[in-house]
């Protein structure tokens, strides 16, 4: 989008086109059935020490439904996350990805990054990846929530696609690769996962599940902040013992943070494995990187192929730069458009151009945002207290080495994927063929 405009006219707006039939819109209009089974999904949470009331403790986090996506809804998320892989893989791109980039952001040691995120919104011309996220949360409780699903539409004579329920070899086959690309052939021995305050993030229940996995195969593990680790002659040390790898949940994601002093440190010196790491979030994650990845002039000059640039232009809204030369024409289509922070997580400091204030636009124009086409999410119907209701949804790929592994839709009310929606929460995904 080199022209630093906002196309308006784009079909993904819903301006009207007609909407493709398929069985999975049809059931995700119109199949109210209750999916979960809440007791067999208590008994798996429940293996875990401290998780043993996670359903009461989090009941926003889980719906009692499935959400349903066509064959070709899949491939074209295929498509889309293949094409990124192929451009971030491309030197030019590397090379603009990391100008922006803190100096930490240059050390490359070969790793891929676990469970890469990528949203997308479901729209009339196909889904959209609204955002790629670094440390995606979840995957180990849409494992488990998966495992607990029971059959559906039983009068329309429609079953549960067959359970793929090897997520978890899946899992720790993923660390144990990343841990032999930077390490070869020598044990894995400990793990630590880190991230701020653990045991307050409302995610901890996965870090006990991650934790279990580890210990299954022989891997010591334990849970930290990351200012209670301590470099001693060149090794990362909690509490006497060496680390070998960090399961890197933190949001300081170049480890600038002064309590992230230790971590930076022996990362830099390449004491440790870190996945995700500093590099992998400067060339995936950032949010000005889907406008190189949306500019079909720039991807040309990059060496990127006309088939990748399309699918990138099909499937990457319109996303540009805020700035002072361009505000009065954002602000002037502000109500197509959604604005983030180019380091933003977990929709913090997010806006829908029409929620926009004059205060609040002016702390935009001093920060670091972009701009991005609104693409409106598509619609998840539930049953609520006997009323039918229409919830918002995305759908999250887990991805490692550019295959998904998961997928997984959020279900909400609001502006933004929250945890606080009454029915609403994480359900799974499953493929309908189309009609």
């Amino acid at each position: 989008m080199n022209d630093s405009t906002i196309k308006t006219t784009d079909a993904t707006i819903n301006n009207g086109n007609a909407r493709s039939i398929s069985a999975a819109n049809t059931l995700n209009q119109g199949c109210f059935c209750t999916t979960l089974n809440t007791k067999h999904l208590d008994t798996i949470l429940r293996q875990d020490t401290l998780n043993l009331d996670v359903l009461a403790t989090h009941p926003q986090l889980f719906s009692s439904t499935t959400v349903f996506i066509s064959p070709t809804q899949l491939q074209q998320m295929k498509e889309i996350i293949k094409a990124v892989e192929n451009v971030v893989n491309l030197p030019m791109y590397v090379e603009q990805a990391l100008k922006r980039a803190t100096g930490i952001a240059a050390y490359t040691h070969g790793t891929k990054g676990v469970f890469m995120g990528y949203d997308f919104h479901l729209s009339e011309t196909g889904p959209k990846v609204i955002e790629i996220n670094t440390n995606a949360g979840g995957a180990f409780l849409n494992s488990a929530l998966i495992s607990a699903q029971t059959k559906c539409c039983r009068d329309a004579g429609i079953l549960l696609p067959q359970l793929k329920l090897s997520f978890e070899e899946q899992f720790i086959a993923m660390f144990l690769n990343e841990w032999k690309i930077q390490r070869g052939d020598k044990p894995l021995t400990t793990v630590a996962i880190v991230d701020e305050d653990p045991k307050q993030q409302f995610l901890y229940p996965e870090f006990k599940m991650a934790q279990r996995l580890f210990k299954s195969h022989g891997i010591s593990t334990i849970i930290a902040g990351p200012d209670e680790f301590q470099i001693v002659d060149n090794t990362l040390c909690y509490q006497g013992r060496t680390i070998d790898l960090i399961y890197n949940r933190l949001t300081d994601f170049s480890l600038a943070d002064t309590h992230n002093s230790a971590l930076r440190q022996a990362y830099e010196e390449g004491h440790i494995v870190v996945t995700p790491n500093p590099r992998q979030h400067a060339l995936y994650a950032d949010k000005r990187n889907l406008g190189i990845l949306g500019d079909a002039v720039n991807l040309k000059s990059m060496g990127a192929t006309d088939s990748d640039i399309a699918t990138l232009q099909h499937g990457i809204p319109t996303t540009l730069n805020v700035s002072v030369e361009n505000a009065a024409d954002l602000w002037a289509k502000r109500k197509q458009l959604f604005f983030k922070p180019a380091a933003g997580f977990g929709s913090r400091a997010t806006y829908r151009g029409d929620k926009l204030t004059k205060r609040v636009w002016g702390e935009i124009l001093q920060a670091e945002y972009v701009a991005q086409q609104l693409i409106k999410p598509s619609e998840r119907g539930i049953l609520m207290d006997e009323r039918e209701i229409a919830l918002k949804m995305d759908i999250r790929a887990y991805v490692y080495a550019g295959e998904i592994q998961l997928l997984a839709a959020r279900l909400y009310q609001g502006q933004t994927t929250n945890f606080r929606t009454d029915g609403g929460g994480f359900a799974p995904v499953f493929v309908v063929p189309d009609e």
